[in-house]
């Protein structure tokens, strides 16, 4: 517990835990980070349509285990699809930002 003790920031604690930016180890965590906030993005939109899977599926053409392993960040995602999947499944824009 000791390593922690100066730890004041969030970002202090990321780069303790996983390396500075650039790095091996922070480059996985950041890519899970992400990926984790896109399946969160998804269930939500999903859940606030107040769509089952199965029926998002059928909208965006794609099948219920595809949703299902996108929404618990199981698989990866091609970008033309997220946007069938909001577009056409949740009648929603997708806004892209680089950083």
């Amino acid at each position: 517990m000791d390593k922690y003790k100066n730890i004041k920031t969030f970002r202090e604690l990321v780069e303790l835990e996983h390396g500075k930016i650039g790095s091996t180890s922070r480059n996985e965590y950041e890519e899970k980070a992400q990926t984790f906030i896109v399946s969160e993005m998804l269930k939500s939109a999903r859940k606030e349509a107040k769509l089952t899977q199965q029926q998002l599926a059928v909208k965006s053409n794609t099948n219920k285990q595809y949703i299902a392993q996108l929404e618990n960040g199981k698989t990866d995602i091609n970008l033309s699809t997220l946007i069938r999947i909001f577009e056409q499944g949740l009648n929603r824009k997708i806004g892209l930002t680089f950083l």
